[in-house]
């Protein structure tokens, strides 16, 4: 089985290949967890693919939020990226070093309007593996003009999620390891409550991926959603710890061709805070 949008997943010997077209703009997006204790902009400026600019996810996002990297409003991503030299009608090629935030600013460059955005499948850790070409130091490029607008489809807020679990409109799927999900391991953002939104069903996001960081095939992306409890013909709304690997699981879920599929942007660092918002463990 193929996958229903396979554009979206380019492979690292198509971009070894396309490295150079003029039109192309390649995005280090990769991200730590503040507890994870890495610096993903020294990183970058150590090594990075060749003509890569740097995507903060923490600088562009919505800095008058108390919740970590929300979505920013469009006319600040709008500013940001144009700055980065990202602009209208570019291809756009996101990776990472984690296999954790492409997804994310994929789905960004996607929610503010941008189509022709793919993920490098198994991100920079298998473009290394492979011996392929490094470069380091800052990429800057010529500003380019970038349209914002927000698809409010695509994402999620607290109120909506909770009207959901009566409604149960949209199905819930909570992409945190499962130990956080069932409160039987400490929960990782300070101060939030352990365990999951009522109803919700869990798939670690890890478990997308093969042992060199690509995406699993397009058959075994299916079963994992459908041994999680999910129907693929109903509509889907996906979490995690801070927004980030939920779209890990919007992402697959793209990939298999399912078109009814938001993030829930606060995720835990929201909904868990203490408050009346009604937690399962």
């Amino acid at each position: 089985m193929t996958y229903a949008n396979p554009q979206s997943l380019v492979s690292t010997l198509w971009l070894a290949e396309h490295l150079h077209q003029p039109d192309l703009r390649i995005v280090d997006s990769t991200y730590y967890l503040p507890m994870q204790g890495k610096d993903a902009r020294a990183e970058y400026l150590a090594q990075h693919i060749p003509g890569a600019v740097f995507f903060d996810l923490d600088d562009i996002s919505d800095t008058n939020s108390s919740l970590p990297h929300m979505l920013p409003p469009p006319e600040k991503f709008a500013s940001r990226v144009r700055r980065l030299g990202i602009g209208d009608g570019n291809r756009i090629v996101v990776y990472d070093a984690n296999n954790m935030s492409a997804a994310r600013v994929w789905w960004m460059f996607r929610i503010f309007g941008a189509r022709e955005v793919a993920i490098l499948d198994g991100g920079l850790a298998k473009w290394l593996a492979e011996g392929r070409p490094v470069e380091d130091g800052e990429v800057k490029l010529q500003e380019r003009h970038f349209t914002a607008r927000l698809d409010n489809t695509q994402v999620r807020s607290k109120d909506q999620m909770r009207r959901n679990i009566d409604s149960k409109r949209e199905q819930a799927l909570d992409a945190r390891a499962a130990g956080r999900f069932h409160a039987t391991e400490p929960e990782l953002w300070p101060g939030r409550r352990a365990g999951h939104i009522p109803g919700a069903r869990n798939l670690p996001y890890n478990q997308l991926f093969n042992a060199d960081g690509s995406y699993k095939d397009a058959a075994t992306l299916r079963g994992l959603y459908e041994n999680a409890g999910i129907d693929l013909k109903k509509p889907v709304a996906t979490s995690c710890g801070s927004g980030i690997t939920a779209c890990v699981l919007a992402f697959g879920l793209h990939l298999i061709g399912h078109r009814d599929v938001a993030v829930y942007d606060g995720s835990w660092a929201e909904w868990g805070l203490p408050g009346d918002t009604p937690v399962e463990t």
